[in-house]
């Protein structure tokens, strides 16, 4: 399929850096293409191929320090991977998720975790995945219920579960946050991040029957006396809920970059198919009822990217308070403006448009799963309407 570049738009201010990076991932990604993927979640398994050459490439790594192996540079680096990759057709969900990991890891875990786990991930050798929606908790985090019991020997026992865990079966490890079995002196139950491996003893995972078409499928995760090790803990103990936020940021520039990354697939090839399909001796691009809804869904696409890019300027450069909304604004706007532009294009190809020969109808409940994950379109709002508009708290 030709390319007509949407995803390399000159709106996107990038250094001639950037631009070769966005180039290189472009290339790596379109060798395997829309197909490749499709196919691979067709059977249930997992994109290794691409996965392991864009790990091999410093791809996964690159916003990650050097000395684990990373590339240094930025989550602004990790936001053109991941659009990138999405905008070929191959809408990474284990990049997302390792965004958020990773940064945890590097910001909070002790030497021994970032060792053990920063240069596999970074490699694409290990994927570290994260656990911590409960079935009765949702977006609530101080009421879940798995928790954490003291050991003889310095470590913990975990026991409870997880719902929604992402891509658990090709993961090495699984990020947990747990609430302590009893309470401190002041009588609260705090909560902590823990690091445990997958072949953990008591540790096991039902996959849930979803609508979504993707390599990495959905589980239920259960901890039955989990063991942990006393150098598995990520950071202070108690603490977890504060160093959960070093990667919510990240984590809504990761989801927004892999929603405008779809949503630029999605018009590539309603415009192409728009130039190519013929009725009534013209293109049916020539008729206004499809150029303009193209047109519009490119207008919000590309003002969603502008918020993105500018929300990852911010984290890169320490200006924490306003990446937080810049990020919420970025990932709200992204998630509509991706299913807004697959439901045009899919439009635009007729019938075609459900068949899963043009690669689009496949896409459609990963397109939708991103106005609610990582975070719900309701809670973006709730945030911004009491941080930015200084309205009352409603939850």
């Amino acid at each position: 399929m030709p390319d007509l570049k949407l995803s390399h738009s000159p709106l996107i201010p990038e250094t001639e850096e950037r631009r070769a990076l966005r180039e290189s991932v472009a290339a790596l990604a379109g060798k395997y293409g829309r197909a490749y993927f499709q196919e691979a979640a067709a059977r249930g398994g997992f994109p290794d191929e691409l996965y392991r050459d864009l790990g091999h490439a410093g791809f996964l790594g690159v916003n990650m320090p050097e000395e684990w192996g990373g590339g240094g540079g930025g989550l602004a680096d990790l936001a053109v991977v991941i659009e990138e990759c999405a905008a070929q057709g191959c809408p990474m969900q284990m990049i997302v998720i390792s965004s958020i990991t990773a940064s945890i890891i590097a910001r909070h875990g002790s030497e021994v975790l970032k060792e053990r786990w920063l240069e596999g991930i970074c490699s694409g050798e290990k994927k570290v995945v994260f656990a911590i929606t409960e079935p009765d908790a949702g977006t609530n985090t101080h009421n879940i219920s798995t928790t954490a019991t003291r050991s003889s020997d310095g470590g913990w026992t975990l026991k409870g579960q997880k719902y929604w865990t992402s891509g658990v079966d090709e993961a090495d490890a699984v990020m947990v946050v747990a609430r302590d079995a009893e309470p401190g002196p002041d009588g609260k139950r705090t909560l902590s991040l823990f690091l445990i491996p997958t072949d953990a003893p008591g540790f096991s995972y039902t996959v849930i029957d979803s609508a979504l078409r993707a390599p990495e499928r959905q589980f239920v995760t259960f901890y039955d006396d989990v063991p942990v090790a006393a150098d598995s803990i990520v950071g202070d103990q108690g603490r977890g809920l504060q160093q959960v936020f070093a990667g919510l940021n990240p984590e809504r520039v990761a989801a927004a970059a892999i929603a405008s990354g779809i949503a630029l697939y999605a018009l590539q090839r309603g415009a192409l198919y728009a130039n190519q399909r013929t009725v009534w001796s013209q293109p049916i691009g020539a008729h206004q009822g499809l150029s303009h809804p193209l047109a519009k869904a490119y207008i919000d696409v590309q003002q969603a990217r502008l918020m993105n890019f500018r929300a990852a300027e911010l984290y890169d450069t320490g200006q924490d308070a306003a990446c937080a909304e810049a990020a919420n604004i970025a990932k709200l706007a992204a998630a509509d403006a991706c299913l807004l532009s697959l439901d045009q294009a899919m439009q635009t190809h007729g019938g075609n448009g459900l068949s899963n020969e043009y690669g689009l109808s496949d896409l459609w409940f990963t397109a939708r799963m991103l106005k609610t994950a990582p975070v719900s379109r309701e809670m973006v709002l709730n945030y911004v309407a009491q941080h930015s508009l200084g309205l009352p708290k409603s939850y």
